[in-house]
């Protein structure tokens, strides 16, 4: 029996840190051309303040515009939602067509700090809010494992403080993680070793990478996952979306045409055709062009 890959594409984070606001039409219209595309799982919005996040105040509306074009008969994607509090989890809950919530829950105290402003145990607390009040809306939910690989604030890290959370995620019941390289300084070889330390303790849970890279070790990471036994990947086209905690501009999300190139060369099927994927590509580029101003990939 042929494995299942998943491809999460993730627009929402290749848009969010974008100097110029993308029209919330267009925003609507590019993911409706991912489901076309083939894509069944999309990191699509986030339900933060847009006094932080401007890029994102729209996403009821673009949810409402998108849900409005899909067709009737079609099986509806999967689309995530950001929250990172209980205010995007109101939001989000409350937003039709979001079927996942999405939290990055981060191992870096100073990170989760500045970013959260919260302790370990508060956002513990709202990790168990979340699972609790998703299950009751028949939701889903995916934790993203922020700093897994690591963090530049020289504090502690090891395999055993990313096994210690995946233990507690367990105990709570949450199915999906992430492992997040929030800063994209992950070797291949740590991606890799990394994954294998920590699975034997997720039995029961769906284990992806969200990995930030330099374009030319974007392959080599995901084989490396790959190998390790991962087989849940979030992207995004053309690698768009740059990580600010990185200091690299070069730094950002791995591209999904690497991503399906090298699962191709594993000998896997990410279920993605290449054919399919011209017309989003050409709104990707569009939108580097114009609300970037970033180069062209081809």
């Amino acid at each position: 029996m042929e494995e299942t890959i998943k491809i999460i594409e993730c627009p929402r984070d290749a848009w969010q840190g974008l100097p110029d606001i993308i029209p919330t039409e267009y925003k609507a219209a590019y993911l409706k051309e991912l489901v076309l595309a083939g894509f069944k799982h999309i990191d699509a919005v986030s339900f933060v303040s847009p006094k932080h996040v401007k890029q994102m105040a729209d996403s009821e509306d673009v949810m409402a515009r998108f849900g409005a074009s899909l067709p009737r008969d079609g099986e509806p994607p999967e689309i995530i939602g950001i929250a990172v509090n209980e205010k995007g989890l109101e939001r989000a809950l409350a937003t039709p067509g979001v079927t996942t919530i999405g939290y990055p829950y981060s191992i870096s105290a100073y990170f989760r700090r500045a970013n959260a402003n919260m302790s370990r145990d508060e956002a513990r607390t709202l990790v168990e809010k979340l699972k609790k009040e998703t299950g009751a809306a028949n939701r889903g939910l995916v934790v993203y494992i922020s700093m897994a690989f690591g963090n530049p604030y020289d504090e502690p890290w090891g395999p055993e403080i990313v096994a210690d959370t995946l233990e507690w995620l367990k105990d709570i019941r949450v199915r999906t993680v992430s492992l997040a390289d929030t800063v994209g300084t992950a070797t291949p070889e740590l991606v890799g070793a990394l994954y294998r330390q920590v699975r034997d303790h997720v039995a029961g849970i769906e284990l992806g990478v969200h990995l930030h890279s330099r374009p030319e070790s974007v392959k080599e990471k995901t084989l490396a996952a790959y190998e390790a036994g991962c087989r849940r990947f979030d992207s995004a086209l053309t690698g768009l979306g740059g990580c600010p905690f990185a200091g690299d501009n070069l730094v950002g999300n791995i591209a999904t045409e690497d991503v399906l190139a090298a699962l191709r060369q594993a000998g896997a099927d990410p279920g993605i055709d290449p054919a399919r994927l011209s017309k989003a590509l050409e709104m990707t580029n569009e939108i580097r062009a114009k609300y970037a101003h970033a180069p062209l990939v081809n």
